[in-house]
């Protein structure tokens, strides 16, 4: 690179290239018509059981508060812990036993009665981090406690698809996710997709431009480079034409946010992107709500219960809802007490959700107690690797779980 301009290969992952990160595609024209760009991106691909399925995979930042997510109100220790923030009983969404879903969540109430969603109760792992940086990297890489430098997605797509398959992975985010990062595969990344192409000094477009074009080289750094410029230059246009071109019906709610990132999937979708993962970050550490949590909080479930509910809604009325899943996770829960700022937190064990018409509805696994506390922190009851194992295995039909997770976790039984 040093012989070429005067920017480092750092410098280059750092603006976004690594996985042509927000407004980071290349300017130029997309001649393929979409059917050609599938056939081109599948050819490769090595999952045949199911060639159809795709995996979204939903990031809440900032520590989602599960118990006033799903609410143990037959439980009265929830109540003795938050006299102040403890949803009320009567005005929780009943779903099985003592268990429900709190009263902004009608989105969710509407996939639960339909069996299209599945609770995963107590998920963590070992000698949890209370640190968003530290547990967020963990959930990433599907390694807790190491120092992992790819992520469980990207081990994924290393494991299962061949090099050749383009556009495996997209990560609709301000940045590139540690969970999509691959040695073999690199994600498509954008936030906005009118503003999806790449920036920078125009030395810094020159070589891009130059690096877009195939060229045979022994170098792994440029080859890696050179073919991510080249995807992002074949793919800017794709995907700007999609999303500006997708009309919908449906109602994704009025939080904006997640619902507009997932409407671009769903456009994806829609477009015939042959994506077999897709990774739609919630951002900016907005669930941590540590001050004042009750009134933002409820919003922000109202928000992501109802974009869900949309996204699955949608995806029915293109004839592909046997074909897509979702999975949720946050880094971490937060603490069974409330705190003396009517908040919450940082804690650690709390439940997943898994959403599809292949999904199996209802709880799994077993909620964790109230009393029996790590101080003051729920213990797990599930390892949170074993929902991802699901995913893996049960939903995209890859038998390399232990390789990917570098252990042996146990699926569910959630997937049909």
């Amino acid at each position: 690179m040093a012989a070429v301009c005067s920017c480092s290969r750092r410098d280059f992952l750092r603006r976004g290239l690594y996985g042509i990160g927000v407004g980071a595609a290349l300017p130029f024209v997309l001649e393929r018509t979409s059917a050609a760009l599938a056939a081109q991106a599948l050819a490769g691909a090595s999952l045949e059981a199911h060639p159809n399925r795709i995996l979204v995979v939903i990031e809440l930042s900032g520590g989602n508060d599960g118990l006033n997510t799903v609410v143990p109100f037959g439980d009265e220790a929830y109540y003795r812990a938050r006299p102040t923030l403890g949803v009320r009983a009567r005005d929780v969404i009943r779903a099985a036993d003592a268990f429900g879903f709190h009263p902004s969540m009608v989105g969710f109430e509407r996939l639960y009665k339909d069996g299209l969603l599945a609770v995963v109760h107590g998920c963590s792992y070992e000698r949890p981090s209370l640190s968003h940086f530290s547990s967020m990297s963990y959930w990433h890489t599907g390694v807790p406690n190491s120092g992992e430098p790819l992520g469980w997605i990207g081990r994924l797509a290393d494991q299962a698809y061949q090099t050749a398959t383009r556009n495996l992975i997209v990560n609709v985010g301000p940045s590139q996710s540690l969970a999509v990062r691959g040695q073999k595969h690199s994600p498509l990344v954008f936030d906005d997709p009118a503003r999806f192409r790449r920036e920078g000094t125009d030395e810094q477009k020159r070589v891009l431009a130059g690096m877009s074009r195939p060229r045979s080289t022994e170098n792994a750094t440029l080859a890696f480079l050179g073919s991510t410029a080249q995807n992002a230059a074949e793919s800017s246009d794709f995907v700007r034409d999609a999303a500006a071109s997708y009309r919908t019906p449906v109602d994704y709610g009025s939080g904006g946010g997640l619902g507009v990132n997932l409407q671009r999937v769903a456009a994806l979708i829609a477009a015939k992107m042959p994506t077999r993962v897709y990774y739609v970050t919630y951002g900016g550490n907005a669930f941590d709500t540590h001050v004042h949590q009750a009134d933002l909080h409820s919003r922000l479930l109202m928000y992501t219960a109802d974009a869900v509910r949309g996204f699955m809604e949608d995806i029915k009325r293109l004839g592909r809802a046997d074909d897509v899943a979702v999975m949720m996770f946050t880094e971490f829960g937060r603490r069974v007490e409330e705190n003396g700022s009517a908040g919450t937190d940082h804690g650690t064990a709390t439940p997943m959700f898994l959403v599809g018409r292949g999904v199996k509805g209802g709880f799994y696994g077993r909620h964790p107690s109230l009393t029996d506390l790590d101080d003051g922190n729920l213990k797990m009851t599930t390892d949170f690797r074993r929902v991802y194992a699901t995913a893996i295995e049960e939903w995209l039909g890859c038998r390399e779980t232990p390789s990917i997770l570098k252990g042996r976790f146990e699926p569910l039984g959630v997937f049909a």
